[in-house]
């Protein structure tokens, strides 16, 4: 028999926070014209653009964590506000390679602004983004994000009794 904590569980306070999140993010990026998946698309493609990378919609998928056909929706989205371009990729004719405009760009810089601003906010009990607590926060939940997770089998009688 298991114990049950009597607080609220690692995973539901990590899903509170992640949707906190969202909702801050969307409600800072709404006068911009996005949503906050479009602002993690722009946000991730201005980073990757200033290092010269031209990247896939399947590598920035991969880098945001998003999936290839919802990163293959935002863009066309943000290709029809003029703030995004799709071409070929010459290497590869399946591929769609992904650059801001220069429309994009502004509203990108713009966008990472208000967000920084409020990563400001959020991370303040923590003592700022520069503080010690932040630092080893982030450790955290980057080895949280990195480690694999094992598929969820129904039935399996390890699973048996437990939820996730």
């Amino acid at each position: 028999m298991s114990k049950v904590s009597p607080g609220p569980t690692p995973g539901f306070l990590v899903w509170r926070l992640a949707n906190k999140w969202r909702v801050a993010v969307d409600r800072a990026v709404a006068p911009l014209g996005l949503t906050h998946a479009q602002y993690v698309l722009i946000a991730s493609l201005h980073g990757m653009q200033r290092t010269g990378e031209r990247p896939s919609q399947r590598r920035l998928a991969d880098h945001t964590g998003l999936e290839a056909l919802y990163v293959s929706k935002l863009a066309r989205t943000l290709e029809s506000a003029g703030q995004i371009e799709r071409t070929r990729d010459p290497r590869d004719p399946r591929a769609v390679q992904l650059a801001l405009t220069e429309q994009g760009q502004v509203i990108a810089r713009q966008a990472i602004a208000a967000v920084q601003r409020l990563l400001q906010q959020l991370l303040e009990p923590l003592g700022g983004p520069d503080d010690p607590r932040t630092r080893a926060f982030t450790d955290e939940l980057t080895t949280l994000l990195d480690a694999p997770l094992t598929p969820f089998v129904p039935n399996d009688e390890n699973t048996q009794g437990t939820t996730p």
